[in-house]
């Protein structure tokens, strides 16, 4: 099978399309056959070794996993023998190391879901990680319904998630974005739309009970002074914020009520069930800025690292239509 591969950690180019073993599955797998998958910020982290401090998981000289990716979505085309939960034949999308490649073997257990009804394979490999990273988030904020949040990098992966899941939640939402991406921002539930590029976001009047910055390049020292007593800062964090962010955080959880908290991503099965369930309602829509086929990962992966990407990108492995 093609996969997109690499060996060794820095830019774009380490990357390459090659024939690998296709998988078989285990007695609790099921056998995907991919149709498209994506590259996000964390995968183009992972691949220049960016994020440092995750080398000890991911391989201190080299990558321990040689294939890219991580959402996909596909045709079930094989199952184990203990398998229940799926069939074959079955359109499905979800979270699994490696999906940048034409087959794959996820746990029925994991994060995998049935794919939304009336969704494209495109738009269901951009929708998993941005929208589980953000339900992550808003869950350790503790958002409640009627606060002010503000969602710093508003139109990213996870920041269109985060704008959406905050809006079902009840919150009053401003986007801190571009301003050409205003009408972007408020479709998807933002009630107020800050140009960072022209406004200091956290120096005026407004107070939020929840500010997520969801691409790591806001001070949380300038945050903790917009936000309400009581209130969270909550981050993605940057390979350059992660320890200022951490001092910060057994600071914050001693000194004042205002807290600074790095976010930590969380990929649940019963989160995946809940996003499909917000689609199928028309609650929760994908954002994609552009799609590469499988042949062209090493121009997507240029692409995300120019920091300037709109929702999620997309790698089509196969060009099937959804069923």
């Amino acid at each position: 099978m093609r996969a997109a591969t690499h060996d060794r950690y820095g830019g774009p180019e380490v990357l390459r399309v090659e024939d690998v073993a296709r998988p078989e599955p285990a007695q609790d797998e099921v056998r995907v056959r991919v149709h498209a998958s994506s590259v996000t910020r964390s995968d183009t982290g992972l691949r220049s070794a960016e994020y440092w401090f995750a080398r000890a998981f991911t391989g201190l000289r080299r990558p321990k996993r040689r294939i890219a990716g991580m959402e996909f979505a596909g045709v079930i085309e094989a199952i184990g023998a203990s398998v229940t939960t799926f069939h074959v034949g079955e359109a499905v999308f979800g979270i699994k190391a490696g999906a940048n490649a034409e087959y794959l073997c996820v746990q029925q257990r994991g994060v995998l879901a049935p794919m939304p009804a009336d969704m494209t394979f495109e738009e269901a490999a951009a929708v998993a990680d941005g929208a589980l990273t953000a339900m992550a988030f808003l869950r350790q904020a503790a958002l409640q319904p009627d606060q002010r949040v503000l969602v710093y990098g508003a139109t990213g992966s996870i920041g269109t998630a985060a704008l959406q899941l905050a809006r079902h939640l009840g919150a009053e939402v401003t986007a801190a974005c571009e301003a050409e991406h205003a009408d972007l921002a408020r479709s998807l539930g933002a009630t107020t739309v800050l140009d960072y590029r022209l406004l200091e976001v956290t120096s005026d009047e407004r107070r939020y009970h929840v500010i997520l910055d969801a691409v790591g390049k806001l001070s949380a020292w300038q945050a903790r002074r917009a936000l309400e007593p009581g209130g969270v800062y909550l981050t993605a964090g940057s390979a350059g914020s992660v320890l200022p962010v951490l001092v910060l955080w057994l600071v914050t959880r001693w000194i004042g009520t205002r807290r600074v908290r790095l976010g930590v991503a969380e990929y649940r099965n019963e989160d995946i069930v809940t996003l499909t369930g917000l689609i199928d309602r028309g609650a929760y829509r994908a954002v994609v800025d552009r799609s590469y086929p499988l042949e062209d990962v090493v121009e997507a992966h240029r692409y995300v690292d120019r920091h300037r990407k709109i929702g999620n990108v997309v790698l089509v492995v196969r060009g099937e239509a959804a069923p």
